[in-house]
């Protein structure tokens, strides 16, 4: 509902008259220089209608209520010019302008008492001057729920669009705008009861669509493309059937509930029974619907469906049917919603029912999925739909985001088509308005979806702002931690976006992961600070945020411990690791563990852990010199995999100079590099591995140890 919309009505009805007669006006030859400015005056008055009435539309409900007698102010300043300008130029065309001019002067802004009234309210809270604080208050709340019933704010998405147009004003206004502080002060009570006033959302849907009957005779008749072929009735989810045609999508389930494989116009068998949103012709209609003021019901919440089925069971209530009965019924658009069942109960048929779509019954659904048969190619089209999200409503958003993930959970291969890096974006815009009407299965879903492409599409990585990623960080500790941290951990693994990850203040949140008992999602937080460890320049961030004693606690946890000692080992060359490692007394037996029982891998960073440490700390290096370590570095040495080989051979070396002089803890000229030998000089090293001496000097070993 606009605000101040008969005023509104009033400008838009002049403007239609004036513009029908300004050809005739320009036309005709002023007479002198003062018809000429008249007619500059007469566009300019038309010009600033035009303003006013894109104002009302376009700006906050709340501010336009509590700017109510401004509104009427400026109308009356924009009819002073117009009804003079026309008086002015009446001789150019008298019966043309005399009838529109006198009309003009006489007409009234009429306000709304309701509109009036909600204003009233809003001007008197603030007057109380309440202090701000995030306790609820109780003269507050009532004022802003009267208001907001008032004004149809009553509503999620209402309630998300009143924040916006808030939001766009105070970008407009400057510093010194005195309005800047009305408005920073609207949107903190719609910040602090928004939740509270948008839960009538089912109320206001229906009152809604109430408002649409009541207003819908008369409407001019619609495209036939918008009607559906089965309903005759203009199309509010639009879907597209392997036959190419377009249907609503409630007739089709329908049809397909009934156990038809066939096209319901063309009677040509289907190759598969899947449907794809048409989401052209949805933006097409609801375009349409905006510019003739109507709302185009939802047949999945028409309240009168059951008055339209036939209970006598000699009356077939099938949909194959059904276009007759509608035409003799005569209905106008959107008047009525008409539905058929298909079944015998129609209760049970309401009962199946969800917010957005019909759910198939038990028998009939098992038997339609064995049926689907889904091309690539209808997929692609699918996921393509996701680039137009933003176009859609919100409802339809829901339902298109939702048939995407269900697809994608059903077809695992169903993403491995072709997508365009469109569709990340709004992906996210719609993740974050789902986050705004915290609405939480809608995050999940988004989030599902998003990560499905992600996943199935790293080795094209699609495009993610820093924006984005923001974003995401910013979601870590909410109902859908777990989607967002696997979202997070595949971007992680691209080094691209490392920084960005960094920069958006992920870590923090990730030590908060760590820290909570619950033990969910403890690996997938290490595996994203395994990615991020490899980069050396994010590693002195992790060190600055005190990782690293969160990691040498979690060595002991035999889940975790093998992330652990691979980030340690990639951090090994910050001087605050070593030192870290060094001087916690747990450390050296909790890396004995992993040399003792984990994977090569596991043990060949283990060993790296302990040389990169043992170079610089020699009181370490008599730590790391007990029977279990030596045992474990000699079989490394001999059975590792070829990395760990060297690393263990290299340790080794080091502990028989520090044995032979404990204040010595160096070996010769031997740089760290060797650690991150490439494969090939691994295998190199691997022929001519252990010559004789290196046995001689384990058998010195073994036997000082031993």
């Amino acid at each position: 509902m606009q605000v101040h919309r008969l005023m509104c009505l009033e400008l838009k009805k002049f403007i239609g008259r004036t513009s029908e007669i300004l050809p005739a006006i320009e036309s005709a030859p002023p007479r002198c220089t003062l018809g000429i400015q008249a007619l500059c005056t007469l566009k300019i008055a038309m010009d600033k209608a035009k303003l006013l009435i894109q104002h009302c539309s376009e700006s906050s409900k709340l501010y336009l209520a509590i700017t109510t007698e401004r509104i009427v102010s400026r109308c009356e300043r924009i009819r002073k010019p117009w009804v003079v300008s026309l008086s002015q130029i009446q001789n150019m065309v008298p019966l043309l302008i005399s009838g529109i001019a006198r009309d003009l002067k006489r007409t009234k802004f009429p306000l709304a008492p309701a509109e009036e009234e909600a204003g009233k309210v809003i001007l008197g809270l603030l007057r109380q001057a309440i202090p701000v604080s995030n306790s609820v208050n109780d003269l507050e709340l009532e004022a802003v729920q009267l208001a907001a019933s008032t004004l149809k704010i009553t509503f999620p998405s209402a309630v998300l669009i009143e924040k916006r147009s808030i939001k766009r004003l105070l970008d407009k206004a400057t510093d010194t705008d005195p309005k800047k502080k009305i408005l920073k002060w609207l949107f903190y009570l719609l910040r602090k009861y928004g939740e509270i006033i948008g839960r009538n959302q089912d109320d206001d849907s229906h009152m809604q669509r109430d408002e649409t009957r009541a207003n819908d005779f008369g409407t001019p008749e619609p495209p036939k493309e918008f009607k559906c072929p089965i309903s005759m009735q203009v199309m509010h989810d639009p879907m597209i059937i392997a036959s190419g045609m377009t249907f609503e999508r409630f007739w089709m389930e329908q049809w397909f509930n009934e156990g038809n494989q066939t096209c319901p116009i063309t009677h040509m068998k289907l190759d598969n029974l899947f449907m794809a949103p048409n989401s052209i012709l949805k933006e097409l209609i609801d375009a349409w619907s905006s510019q003739q003021g109507i709302t185009i019901p939802d047949p999945y919440l028409e309240p009168n469906i059951s008055s339209l089925f036939s209970q006598d069971s000699s009356v077939s209530s099938s949909i194959a049917s059904f276009p007759s009965s509608v035409n003799n019924l005569n209905l106008h658009l959107s008047a009525v919603s008409i539905r058929s069942s298909g079944t015998d109960d129609v209760s049970e048929i309401l009962d199946d029912f969800s917010e957005s779509r019909l759910s198939c019954r038990h028998g009939q659904k098992n038997a339609v999925s064995e049926k689907l048969n889904h091309p690539i190619e209808t997929y692609g089209n699918m996921l393509a739909s996701l680039s137009r999200l933003a176009a859609l409503s919100w409802g339809s958003q829901c339902k298109t985001v939702r048939d995407v993930n269900k697809t994608l959970q059903e077809n695992k291969h169903a993403c491995h088509t072709s997508i365009s890096n469109s569709c990340v974006e709004p992906l996210i815009a719609f993740l974050k308005d789902a986050h705004e009407l915290t609405d939480v299965k809608e995050q999940r879903d988004g989030a599902e979806v998003l990560l499905a492409i992600l996943r199935n599409n790293s080795s094209e990585m699609l495009l993610f702002d820093k924006d984005g990623i923001y974003m995401l960080a910013s979601y870590i500790e909410t109902e859908i931690t777990g989607e967002v941290l696997s979202i997070i951990e595949v971007l992680s693994s691209q080094p691209e976006y490392k920084s960005m990850i960094v920069a958006s203040g992920v870590l923090p949140s990730i030590l908060k992961v760590l820290n909570t008992k619950t033990m969910d999602f403890h690996s997938i937080a290490m595996k994203i600070l395994c990615n991020l460890s490899c980069n050396c320049d994010i590693g002195y961030h992790m060190v600055y945020l005190d990782c690293i004693p969160k990691l040498i606690q979690l060595l002991g946890d035999p889940d975790l411990a093998w992330f652990c000692i691979e980030i340690i080992r990639n951090l090994c060359s910050i001087e605050e690791v070593r030192i870290a490692v060094a001087e916690t007394s747990s450390c050296i037996s909790n890396i004995s563990q992993i040399l003792e029982t984990g994977t090569k891998e596991e043990q060949e960073h283990a060993a790296g852990v302990l040389l990169f440490v043992c170079r610089e700390h020699a009181d370490f290096c008599q730590l790391v010199m007990r029977d279990t370590i030596l045992q474990s570095l000699v079989d490394l040495s001999l059975n590792g995999n070829s990395r760990g080989q060297i690393i263990a051979s290299e340790l080794l070396h080091l502990l028989e100079h520090v044995k032979d002089d404990p204040a010595e803890c160096s070996i010769p000229e031997t740089d760290l590099a060797l650690l991150d030998i490439s494969s090939s000089s691994s295998s190199q090293y691997e022929d001519k591995k252990l010559p004789f001496r290196a046995f001689r000097f384990f058998r010195k070993i073994l036997s000082l140890y031993l």
